[in-house]
Parts: C-alpha cells; structure tokens; sequence
C-alpha cells in the first residue's frame, strides 16, 4: 500500500503520469507507426527495450516496472504485425514442414518395373570371381576411319 501511495507524492508525478500512459496504450489497442515499428522489430531494438524494462524495475515504482513488461511486450508484438514477421512467423512453411510434404509426395508404390527387376537373374553372383569370357569380340569393317585408340 505505501507504494501506491508514494506514486501521488509531487517528486513522483512522472511515474504516475507514466503509469497512466501505458495504461492507455494497453486498452487503446494504438497501432505502432512503421517508422517505430522497424527499429523495434530489430535484434538492438529488442535489446534496448530489454533494458528499459530492466531500468524500470531497477530505478522506478513496481508497479510501474511490471506495467512496463507488459508494455514492451505488446509493443514487439504490434511492431512484428505492422511489419509482417508476425505473418511469416505463422503462415510460411518450416523446413520440417517442408520435408514432410516432400517425403509425403515422393511415397511411390511398388511397381510391376521394380517387381520384374527384382525376379531377374543376376548376370554376375555376388561373392563368385568373374571368369574369362568363352568369346572374342569383333571389329567391323572401320570404312576408312581411324580406331579410337590410333595415334595422330
């Protein structure tokens, strides 16, 4: 209770001011300007809201310091929408997605190709050496070109 009551003192003015400035952000439902909503849709930009919040609690009323988190949090989250990460983040494909629709497509059945390749003889068994062949290849007439391995 001595809390509530130190932010009406006159030295306090500001907080209480303050107070009543986030309370109005926070019902007012206010959409965050674009130019302010880059910068706070930024890795710095988050980070020094961060530090404000942690400057709040540190140096200012309570209340006013948890007053401050929930505004720094609705304040990311309306810069994302304004800028469209918040639109990404939920309507673009993960590559978890992505996989899993590929793996989903590439399902095939077992074809009657597959099935005939499979029942056919192996020209060699694994596991048996390769013996010479019972034949001697043949050159056909070469009607006056040079044999491939000719030299110039």
């Amino acid at each position: 209770m001595e809390k509530i009551s130190s932010l009406f003192k006159k030295e306090k003015m500001g907080e209480l001011l303050l107070m009543i400035l986030f309370i109005i952000y926070l019902i007012m439902g206010y959409k965050t300007p674009e130019s302010l909503a880059n910068v706070v849709d930024s890795i710095p930009g988050k980070f020094v809201i961060l530090l404000i919040v942690v400057a709040m609690f540190v140096y200012t009323n309570p209340l006013l310091a948890i007053l401050s988190l929930f505004v720094a949090f609705e304040l990311i989250r309306r810069s994302s929408k304004v800028t469209g990460i918040d639109a990404l983040k939920k309507y673009a494909p993960s590559e978890e997605k992505k996989m899993s629709q590929f793996t989903a497509f590439n399902q095939f059945p077992y074809t009657l190709e597959q099935e005939v390749i499979k029942k056919m003889a192996p020209i060699v068994k694994p596991g048996s050496s390769i013996s010479k062949a019972s034949y001697k290849p043949l050159l056909e007439k070469l009607y006056d070109a040079s044999p491939l391995d000719a030299s110039n």
